[in-house]
């Protein structure tokens, strides 16, 4: 594993972005914190400016899900690398250095794990030094809808009002009488 390298947020996001490219009208933003897009992903900060400590790691295969307890929110997404090279980046200072390439495998698509620890220490504020942690696991894999393994109020309250929202894992699956009843309540 990398050692936690500090990354500059300005307006509250960061990037895993494939050759610095950031299509940022393709984003989905229904989990609260993991925005892909039509390539790489936005991450989504609690601080509005500042710095925050991100770990990042490629890896072969899926990770095991025990470490994911240490930490406050887990999300998962499918990330296309067309150019492959993902990469941990500033939208403000570009690539981190001494972060790894989080696409050995080339050109493909990839999932990406991301762990959250400390947004709500500052949320919206300005941070002078690191108050938010995050690790960053990428792997090959086919595309997959979202999955949410670990959530937040602030995670819940992205899924309660976006159309596109996935199912947290830990949640009961609805049946489409539900969901109707879960959608007419949401909307008022």
């Amino acid at each position: 594993m990398t050692t936690a390298r500090t990354v500059y947020v300005p307006e509250g996001t960061f990037g895993v972005l494939d050759a610095g490219e950031i299509p940022v009208q393709t984003a989905d933003w229904s989990n609260g914190l993991t925005a892909p897009m039509s390539h790489g992903a936005l991450i989504a900060t609690g601080i509005h400016t500042g710095p925050v400590r991100v770990t990042a790691e490629a890896l072969n295969s899926p990770p095991d899900t025990s470490a994911d307890e240490a930490w406050e929110e887990v999300v998962e997404v499918s990330v296309h690398a067309p150019a492959g090279r993902l990469q941990v980046e500033s939208l403000e200072d570009g690539p981190i250095p001494g972060h790894p390439l989080l696409s050995p495998s080339g050109p493909s698509w990839y999932r990406l794990r991301v762990h959250a620890r400390g947004r709500s220490n500052l949320p919206d504020k300005v941070a002078t030094s690191p108050v938010e942690d995050y690790l960053l696991l990428a792997w090959p894999s086919s595309p997959a809808d979202v999955a949410v393994l670990r959530s937040s109020e602030r995670i819940e309250d992205a899924l309660a009002h976006s159309d596109k929202a996935p199912t947290p894992s830990h949640a009961p699956t609805e049946t489409p009488t539900q969901e109707a009843l879960r959608r007419r309540l949401l909307e008022r």
